[in-house]
């Protein structure tokens, strides 16, 4: 039966990736059907994670393992037809900007599962996506969990709320009955699945899975050697440099990853609740141990993660928490920088990490648009290999084209290219970053919304390999913007943006004079001595 329920896992991981298309496909956001920042995953009747999508991101889908969990406990009794929502960050994915829906799968008339997805929405009120909130309350609107269709009559009253409150509410309403069509997708797909397979529930390929699952982990962390190592880094923060803290240890079947020694809560939103920093500490973890086991609840469970409460690592209610991925995407490069003393010569450089992205209030004649970007900034060079230039590592999403970003409102993005000279030199370079310059047409203002990192505290070497370049925000006339906040930018100017590049890795005087020579002549340095 081994060979049977591999199959069927197999199945289970191609069901998540069409859950995950079909969202792409019928998702009003830019953030979804452009970036790709979503998830799509598969449960047991209690809840256990079985299968995710390829396309998603880490920080979702690893948050999302511990979603349904709440959804079980709150809803009580479910039935056949019924969605559930939410969008609550502490039993969600971390801010109030994603919206988590899961639906339970009946088959032969009982329970058998879940599927859960999240994406990623413009607006869902409040002061607008951004870290200027001083609490969660003022960030948007929040959605307990509850149901959004019982027994497949929807909520209007919700919905009704739902428009009330934010910007773009045909968007947000479309976007929800995305995420419910695509749990209805895999609903259909599995239960062909089960039918062909003749099986009654989900029991039997949930053990192998969770098993085989954990078995395979604890293998890979068992061959570790046993150890302790602490890393450190610090960032920007807000109007203060945040220094995130984190000691490894091994042990036989699992990782402590601990990160007492963190600074505490900010007084603005780019604080992070637990779930994330569980999500992203152990997939930097998961990339270096056990990168080709499925993830799931039991591939997940050896790697121990925990934060002081009340540290920007595990806020509690109601700090704001709107840019919780600016300081969860750096949390990889500071477990990477413990992991290198573990496993020398396994991780990269420190890179962009966080995701680049804005988001403009646009203000014209007769309307108001929100209009957000995604963009990314370079990864650190690897042990043997180049960084990666413009590539979102670890949140694994997608940059928006211009095309896109043009399409959503009244926007104009007059310079896209990549930035010259920002990776960090070495043996192996760090990726490049990008230059971009945005603005609005004439009888138009607009509001810039920076969400940055690296601007002050740059992507480090490894090994001997030199800094990235940091990260630059102006306006055209010259004046320079914060990294993380809004500013309004007068009529007629625009503004402009240096994205950060990646790390290099080892001594820039081992790079092969082939590989300089490649560089100049892409254009990926400019200066004489390269």
């Amino acid at each position: 039966m081994s060979v049977a329920n591999q199959i069927i896992w197999n199945r289970l991981i191609a069901i998540v990736e069409e859950q995950a298309q079909a969202l792409v496909r019928t998702a009003f956001s830019t953030s979804v059907r452009e970036a790709g920042d979503l998830s799509a995953g598969v449960y047991d009747q209690a809840g256990n994670m079985l299968a995710q999508a390829v396309t998603g991101t880490p920080g979702h889908v690893n948050a999302m393992a511990e979603a349904v969990g709440h959804f079980i406990r709150e809803i009580g009794e479910m039935h056949e037809g019924d969605t559930y929502i939410t969008n609550d960050p502490w039993k969600g994915t971390g801010h109030l900007h994603d919206i988590t829906v899961v639906t339970p799968v009946f088959h032969k008339a009982r329970h058998v599962g879940f599927f859960a997805c999240t994406a990623h929405v413009v607006d869902i009120g409040g002061r607008g996506f951004g870290a200027d909130g001083d609490s969660v309350y003022e960030e948007g609107l929040q959605i307990p969990i509850m149901r959004f269709a019982d027994r497949g009559m929807v909520d209007e009253t919700l919905i009704r709320i739902i428009r009330t409150n934010t910007r773009t509410p045909d968007q947000l309403v479309g976007d929800i009955y995305a995420l419910a069509a695509c749990n209805d997708v895999g609903l259909a797909r599995l239960r062909d699945t089960l039918e062909e397979y003749g099986a009654d529930d989900l029991e039997e390929i949930s053990a192998f899975i969770l098993d085989a699952s954990r078995t395979a982990t604890i293998e890979r962390i068992a061959a570790l050697p046993r150890a302790s190592a602490k890393g450190h880094m610090r960032i920007d923060g807000y109007t203060a440099p945040v220094d995130l803290h984190v000691r490894l240890e091994t042990h036989d079947d699992h990782i402590l990853c601990d990160f007492a020694g963190t600074s505490g809560t900010d007084p603005k939103g780019i604080n992070v609740p637990e779930v994330y920093t569980r999500a992203y500490a152990a997939y930097a973890l998961k990339c270096t141990i056990a990168p080709d086991i499925p993830n799931n609840t039991a591939s997940l469970e050896p790697f121990r993660v925990t934060a002081p409460r009340g540290s920007i690592l595990n806020a509690p209610r109601p700090a704001p928490v709107a840019l919780r991925h600016i300081i969860g995407h750096l949390i990889p490069d500071t477990v990477f920088d413990a992991l290198d003393q573990i496993l020398p010569g396994r991780v990269p450089a420190e890179g962009a990490g966080a995701l680049c992205n804005f988001q403009l209030s646009i203000f014209g004649p007769e309307s108001e648009h929100e209009v957000l970007t995604f963009n990314s900034g370079g990864t650190g060079a690897r042990p043997t290999l180049d960084g990666l230039n413009a590539t979102a590592f670890p949140s694994g999403v997608m940059t928006m084209p211009v095309e896109a970003t043009e399409h959503s409102g009244p926007v104009i993005i007059w310079r896209k290219e990549l930035r010259a000279d920002s990776g960090g030199e070495g043996t192996c370079r760090g990726g490049l970053g990008q230059h971009m310059e945005v603005g609005v047409p004439d009888g138009h203002r607009f509001v810039f919304s920076a969400m940055f990192d690296r601007v002050d505290h740059p992507a480090r070497g490894r090994a001997g390999g030199g800094a990235g370049a940091p990260t630059i925000v102006e306006r055209s006339d010259g004046t320079r913007l914060g990294g993380k906040g809004r500013s309004a930018v007068p009529e007629g100017q625009t503004v402009r943006l240096a994205f950060p590049g990646g790390g290099g890795y080892g001594p820039p005087e081992k790079r092969p004079e082939e590989a300089r020579e490649r560089d100049r002549r892409l254009g990926y340095v400019s200066r004489e001595d390269e």
